[in-house]
This record gives C-alpha cells, sequence and structure tokens, in this order.
C-alpha cells in the first residue's frame, strides 16, 4: 500500500492522462471569464491549465496532501490561489463569475452535502455567475449489470519509480448508489505487487431530481449536456453535465 503522502503523486499520474474534458471547462472561462473558483481542485488537472491560460482561478480542497502537491509542481513566479476548506462551507460575497466542480465529483456528495454546496455556490456568484458540475450519468449507471468482477483498463510508470502500474476497477450496483473501487498494481522487479485501492460511491438520484435541487436555491437558466462536445443530455449519454445561471 503507498503511504498517504504518495497518493496525490499516483491520483495525479493516472487521471492527467485524461484531458478530454479540459477543452469544455476552458471554453466555459473563456464564455464566463473570471475569477473562477475550482470545488476539489485535487491536484490541479484541470485547475492548473486554467491559470496558466490567464483566468484568475482559486482552488479549493478538503485535502491538504492533494494541495501540496500543486504547489510542489508550480512553475509560476506567483503562488498558485489555494484554499483548504470543505464545499459545503465556503464564502465569497458575491463576487464570483464561474464555480466548476469538475472530475465526477459532485454525485459523491451526499444529499445534504449538494444542498449545502449549492446554498455556498448561490451565495457566492455574482449577478449573471454560472456554476458547472460534471458527473457520470446516473441513468446509465443503473443500466450496468449489479456487479463486475475488477479488469485491467490500463497501465502507466509509476511517478517515483517509472515501474509499471496496472489500473483496474469494479463496482456494484445498488438501489440509491454506485460503489466504485479503483486498484492500482504497482508491478515491481522482483515480482512483487503493491496494491494501492481508492474507492467513491456515486448517488443514483435521477437527473431531474438534481436539477430540481438547483432550482430550490434560485438557478433559473439550466443547461444538460450528455457529454463534454455539449451535447445534448439523454439517458444513454456518458455523463451528466449541468451549467447553471441566475
Amino acid at each position: 500500500m503507498l503511504p498517504e503522502s504518495d497518493v496525490p503523486k499516483l491520483y495525479h499520474a493516472h487521471h492527467n492522462r485524461h484531458l478530454e474534458d479540459l477543452p469544455f471547462w476552458l471554453s466555459l472561462a473563456s464564455r464566463y471569464g473570471s475569477p473562477i473558483l475550482e470545488l476539489g481542485c485535487g491536484t490541479g488537472r484541470i485547475f492548473t491549465p486554467l491559470c496558466k491560460a490567464g483566468y484568475l482561478t482559486i482552488g479549493l480542497d478538503s485535502d491538504a496532501a492533494m494541495l501540496a502537491f500543486i504547489r510542489e509542481h508550480w512553475d509560476d513566479r506567483q503562488h498558485p490561489a489555494l484554499i483548504l476548506g470543505n464545499m459545503t462551507s465556503f464564502h465569497f460575497p458575491s463576487t464570483l463569475a464561474l464555480i466548476i466542480l469538475p472530475c465526477n465529483t459532485y454525485s459523491t456528495l451526499t444529499t445534504q452535502e449538494r444542498r449545502q454546496t449549492l446554498a455556498c455556490v448561490r451565495n457566492s456568484l455574482r449577478s449573471g455567475g454560472t456554476f458547472a458540475v460534471s458527473m457520470p450519468n446516473p441513468q446509465a449507471l443503473k443500466s450496468l449489470l449489479k456487479e463486475s468482477a475488477a479488469e485491467v483498463e490500463e497501465i502507466f510508470p509509476h511517478p517515483l519509480d517509472g515501474e509499471p502500474v496496472q489500473v483496474s476497477s469494479a463496482w456494484r450496483r445498488f438501489r440509491k448508489y454506485f460503489w466504485l473501487e479503483w486498484h492500482y498494481d504497482h508491478l515491481l522487479p522482483d515480482g512483487r505487487v503493491e496494491r494501492t485501492t481508492l474507492e467513491t460511491h456515486h448517488t443514483l438520484e435521477s437527473a431531474t431530481d438534481l436539477i430540481k435541487e438547483f432550482h430550490m436555491v434560485g438557478f433559473e437558466k439550466i443547461k444538460t449536456y450528455g457529454d463534454f462536445d455539449e451535447l445534448a443530455y439523454a439517458e444513454t449519454s456518458p455523463y451528466l453535465i449541468i451549467v447553471a445561471e441566475f
């Protein structure tokens, strides 16, 4: 098992290989302007490119090790604007043009956490401000088998020693949530395998119910997309992306 302090390195090495959604977030930044707040900024997969593109961007995350990773790999003379905090209890006095929550994080929140987050978002956006989230399409998750065995999906070099890391995932589908487990198998030269496992849960609330929560806090103009090319959302779409403006 990888020491907890090194988990961000492994996490970043895996997820920074997948940037197919980055043009979407950069497009939103171009459309709505800054300042921008990214909730759950993690190791900076989206945050860092936004900053490098010239947008005034603030990153918030509850994991100090993730924020430390960004600082350690920052190559700008100015320090990144990072906040250690919880997305359910932040406040900017109606100053932000855009708040984003990428990386499938929104659907890992409980109902109470989502509503608390939405209230914080609503109170921190200026007039005409926009909140955008992306998540796996809950309807598509409901259509999957109830359980899957782990299968190797990709291999990449370990960030510490360059040895192969095999990534596999397994899931179980329950009535109200979808449990997902990622296995990172570090293949060592002597034949040993060091496994690091990360788990997450996604809500299976319907798109209709999730959108109702946005309306409850005052968002009126709401668009939904099914992928990062901004195609219309459908029950078979791979993603549910919500872009809400008030």
